[in-house]
């Protein structure tokens, strides 16, 4: 069993491999669409290919850590649960993912038109695997405090965690029962300054930021950049001169582009003519 344990843990800190041919051909690709576009560039297509080359450039893991790519205590997104807290020591339990903070709050309302009561808060109970470990800990918190509606009790946790349980029990006031929301608060990716692949995942990014003002120049040019970036990771067959395009391919990106605004199949219609397209594409 400790071998078994033991190998495990190897693999999910192995350095995964990174398509970075892939990526590359990716960058190529969203030159070529601002080449023809004007003002219709597939925007949600190309934020979710480059959402997923910025996860790969970043190693990540099937335990979604990274091999590149770390975690830190600002706030990137949050797991909240609610709960009525209608008896003594009532126990209350949230899970989260790579959380670094727990928020006790209770709401100044119950519901649209009803103020909502105190709720006396005892201790909270904290188990979780770091990010930086493989091992579960417990933390204990002792609270003892009641919190008013419209005030909010915070509780951090001592490490990053990869997988934390957290319960919080608390007791309502003779008046009556109150209601109390729970959120996890994750941390911030952020990248390792010596990854081969930090300076391609800033061009990734800027495409990003760039996209957010349908600035076509600076996608094409932090698009050429990007696959610069990785060119000394390709090979010489994969960084030839791209064949010549056609005006056909920006009447097939607004055709796609109609797909991926249609039902579900036709999504799916989209996203397999995209893929066509940019084997097509690729030099």
């Amino acid at each position: 069993m400790i071998a078994i344990a033991a190998a495990v843990l190897i693999a999910a800190a192995a350095v995964p491999d990174i398509p970075v041919a892939r990526v590359a051909d990716d960058a190529r690709s969203i030159d070529r669409f601002g080449a023809y576009a004007k003002h219709d560039l597939p925007d949600d297509l190309i934020r979710r290919m480059l959402t997923d080359d910025i996860e790969l450039l970043r190693g990540k893991r099937s335990d979604g850590t990274y091999a590149y790519a770390g975690f830190e205590r600002f706030e990137s997104g949050r797991t909240s649960e609610s709960f009525s807290v209608e008896r003594p020591d009532q126990r209350m339990e949230v899970r989260g993912s790579f959380v670094y903070r727990l928020l006790i709050s209770v709401p100044s309302r119950r519901l649209l038109l009803i103020h909502n009561r105190k709720v006396h808060i005892d201790r909270v109970e904290i188990e979780y695997i770091p990010v930086k470990g493989n091992s579960a800990i417990i933390q204990n918190v002792k609270i003892d405090t009641t919190v008013n509606p419209g005030e909010t009790k915070s509780v951090d946790l001592q490490e990053i965690a990869r997988q934390a349980t957290v319960r919080v029990f608390g007791s309502p006031e003779k008046e009556g029962y109150g209601n109390v929301v729970l959120s996890l608060i994750q941390g911030r990716v952020f990248d390792n300054p010596d990854s081969p692949y930090a300076d391609a995942v800033q061009s990734a990014n800027a495409i990003l930021r760039a996209l957010d003002h349908d600035d076509v120049p600076s996608i094409r040019a932090m698009a050429t950049r990007l696959a610069n970036d990785l060119q000394p990771a390709t090979t010489t067959a994969e960084v030839t001169a791209p064949a010549p395009a056609t005006p056909d391919v920006y009447r097939e990106l607004l055709a796609i582009e109609d797909l991926l605004h249609g039902s579900e199949a036709e999504r799916l219609q989209g996203l397999d003519r995209i893929h066509e397209l940019v084997r097509k594409l690729r030099p």
